[in-house]
């Protein structure tokens, strides 16, 4: 049986073609961000709430309980020097925690293909679940400072160091998480990267206490972890003294954004264990 000359000329000349959008497509990264931002706000109590709760308790236990017991750090109370670091460490936790647990609930659930299929390019998808994870990072750190106040009455000395360390820890630690989560499998191994490198890197970085007074070599180690820089920042901002370089932290801030941006945009554009 042969086509009629009417079912020819109706026939599509051939299959459709994807819609191509010039230069960024704003509106794919903007749902995409929507779609993280809305993910972690369903669940505040556990996203949000949870960590304000657990820096809470650390200020209960180092700064209440032990507030005779330890003297002031290069004239600054212990409150005032103890806030900034875990309002730091809660910002880079959550954000690590948001791209992370996205990527891997994707992969085991199977719905990998909700931002697969839409017209996202691998800088598109870098961009969306690293501003999800920011945007739940800098949250967190925002309740948080609000909420130790009546401990440590923290006062600004340096907007630009507090404006800068908190967006450049949180996007730093978004783009990790977007890097664990590909790379994980399971949760285990999600677990594993947060209990066995971010967590320990976090609590030796100076949150705690004065890296300068540390022996050799942890001394020397610890200017090696970029986790010190942010929260050393992070802290001048509040108390107007480092102990670090704050130009190498800056500098160093900004390579790493960038080479890990660069390292999510390589294995998005692969798809490696996420299209294979």
């Amino acid at each position: 049986m042969t086509d009629t000359p009417a079912l020819i000329s109706t026939r599509p000349a051939g299959l459709p073609q994807p819609r191509r959008y010039p230069g960024v497509n704003w509106i794919g990264v903007q749902t995409l961000y929507l779609r993280e931002v809305r993910r972690f706000w369903k669940v505040g109590a556990q996203t949000v709430a949870a960590p304000v709760v657990t820096t809470l308790l650390y200020m209960l236990v180092f700064v209440v309980a032990l507030q005779n017991a330890r003297p002031p750090l290069h004239g600054t109370p212990f409150a005032l020097f103890v806030a900034p670091g875990l309002i730091m460490m809660a910002m880079l936790n959550n954000a690590f925690a948001n791209a992370s647990s996205s990527l891997i609930q994707a992969k085991i659930m199977g719905t990998a293909t909700d931002f697969l299929t839409p017209p996202l390019s691998p800088l598109e998808l870098t961009l969306g679940f690293t501003l999800g994870a920011a945007t739940r990072g800098l949250a967190v750190g925002l309740v948080t400072a609000i909420c130790v106040l009546p401990f440590a009455p923290l006062h600004i000395a340096n907007l630009f160091a507090v404006v800068w360390f908190a967006l450049a820890a949180s996007f730093i630690m978004g783009m990790v998480g977007v890097l664990a989560g590909l790379w994980s499998e399971k949760f285990d191994h999600l677990a594993a990267v947060q209990n066995f490198i971010v967590m320990p890197m976090t609590f030796l970085s100076g949150t705690f206490y004065l890296v300068d007074n540390l022996p050799e070599p942890f001394r020397s180690i610890s200017h090696y972890n970029p986790f010190f820089y942010l929260i050393d920042g992070f802290r001048y901002g509040f108390i107007g003294h480092a102990e670090s370089n704050l130009a190498v932290g800056v500098t160093g801030s900004a390579a790493l954004m960038a080479a890990m941006g660069a390292a999510c945009w390589l294995v998005f554009r692969s798809g490696w264990r996420l299209k294979s």
